[in-house]
């Protein structure tokens, strides 16, 4: 009878299939034949698991790896379906038809692109959440954009930008609490270290989007037309009341005072629900509807009809699979150490600061595409290179930035990654449109390398250590 296998860590060409057997089945899918990834993810969770066998780990370790990937994701899982539920019920109550009357009546085109940067970048300051703000906010200046004339993904990247820049800032965020905590920092330290490379990337980023503002918005003769069909089409739908702002507000103000996601998304559901049925008459039966199936707009004007006629539970169903099948593959990834191999070898080579920099980058960028979820890309960048920095004599807070510069920005830019998945199915702008239009996320970790290498605010234990006795003996003198 055949001896059990010894269990041992893949090989590094055993990793490497099962990573490059997932872009192949999943570039052959949408490359070639223009289908859904979920399939081609399905055959790269087959490769993985193969290679686990072939590394000795039984069948049963392979598939708890499974199961605690699709358990890390349940919790994305539930905002997405719950931010359905609110998309549907907002616009059947007219909260985000109100948005975009507003909105259309004061945003001037030529300004419009940097002011949804900013608009974004407050609330999600504010709120701590990149999803909570495309989810409220993102969905009405979308519906402006579109309504102003602006190509919608040249729109989502400025929201985008805005709402991943507040949300990489806030001390409310849980990724900004998260970094810090992985590699032994302290959440105040790590944000002020972030300033130095996020300010130049925002910086870059707002003077692309007042540049990008005067490109697309220069024709005013069209966007006044397509404006005013937009306000007819609302108009004939829904009764505009500024009390229907009341619902985002909520949601804003409840993630200000740290109410958690889940609870604040609903209770701006049902205060939307109560305006809805005072404002626009809606039954219970309408809200049951448009919670599960969406809104449908009837309004004649395509231009309006296709913008409100989405959201609602259905409408995650698709994303929601995607997650699944995406953190079925990171899971296995994880528990038979697949990517630990990859990275043991990149710290070999790593030998200067720079290049340890652009290798922690680079892994957090590679863990959003093959573990598909942004915090465990978080957690396993941290525990991989926490002590490499250590060795280097290199302050925690310069691993902390570069895992937040790389591994929280990045995530929204892969398409079957959770936060990729979750913002195009928001959005509705495919997550390969809005790619090159969202300035923030991908400058972001290209600043950071630069730091790396010219040893710009890189600092060491030691300075770190001597600048604290300093401040100690100037408050004690």
């Amino acid at each position: 009878m055949a001896s059990k296998r010894e269990k041992r860590d893949p090989h590094l060409w055993e990793a490497l299939i099962s990573i490059l057997g997932l872009v192949f089945f999943i570039s052959l899918a949408i490359v070639r034949y223009e289908s859904d990834a979920h399939v081609p993810i399905l055959l790269g969770v087959l490769v993985a698991a193969v290679v686990g066998l072939r590394a000795g780990f039984s069948w049963k370790e392979i598939e708890t790896g499974m199961l605690n990937g699709i358990t890390n994701s349940l919790q994305a899982i539930v905002i997405l379906l719950i931010i359905g539920i609110l998309i549907g019920v907002w616009i059947l109550s007219g909260v985000v038809p109100t948005m975009l009357y507003y909105g259309l009546k004061i945003l001037h085109p030529k300004i419009f692109l940097p002011a949804a940067l900013i608009i974004c970048s407050i609330t999600a300051l504010a709120t701590g959440t990149s999803w909570g703000t495309t989810g409220t906010i993102g969905i009405a200046l979308i519906g402006i954009g579109a309504g102003l004339g602006f190509p919608l993904p040249v729109v989502a990247g400025a929201v985008l930008s805005g709402a991943y820049f507040g949300d990489k800032m806030s001390p409310l965020s849980d990724t900004t609490n998260m970094a810090p905590a992985m590699v032994g920092t302290d959440l105040y330290t790590h944000i002020k270290h972030m300033t130095y490379t996020t300010g130049v990337s925002y910086g870059l980023t707002l003077v692309i989007e007042f540049f990008l503002g005067f490109f697309y918005g220069g024709g005013e003769a069209a966007n006044l037309e397509s404006v005013n069909q937009m306000l007819t089409g609302i108009d004939a739908q829904f009764s505009i009341n500024p009390l229907l702002l009341l619902p985002p507000i909520i949601v804003m103000v409840l993630a200000f005072r740290r109410i958690p996601a889940v609870p604040g998304i609903v209770m701006g559901i049902l205060a939307a629900g109560v305006l809805g049925a005072i404002f626009q008459g809606n039954t219970f039966g309408n809200l049951l509807s448009a919670a599960y199936g969406g809104y449908v707009s009837n309004s004649g004007i395509e231009a309006v009809d296709n913008l409100l006629t989405k959201g609602g539970f259905e409408s995650m169903l698709y994303t929601v699979s995607l997650v699944i099948c995406a953190m079925m593959f990171g899971g296995i990834m994880e528990k038979t150490n697949q990517l630990r191999v990859v990275v043991a070898v990149i710290l070999k080579k790593a030998q200067s600061t720079g290049s340890l920099i652009t290798s922690t980058i680079l892994t957090a960028v590679a863990s959003n595409l093959i573990l598909c979820d942004q915090y465990m890309a978080i957690v396993m960048t941290g525990k991989m290179y926490a002590q490499s920095y250590v060795d280097k004599d290199l302050h925690p807070k310069n691993l902390s930035r570069a895992i937040e510069d790389s591994a929280t920005v990045t995530a929204n830019l892969v398409p079957w990654n959770s936060g990729g998945a979750y913002q195009a199915a928001t959005l509705g702008v495919p997550t390969i449109a809005y790619l090159p239009f969202n300035f923030f996320c991908w400058l972001t970790p290209i600043v950071s390398m630069v730091y790396g290498w010219f040893n710009i605010t890189i600092d060491p234990i030691e300075e770190e250590a001597e600048s604290d006795d300093v401040a100690a003996e100037r408050g004690t003198a």
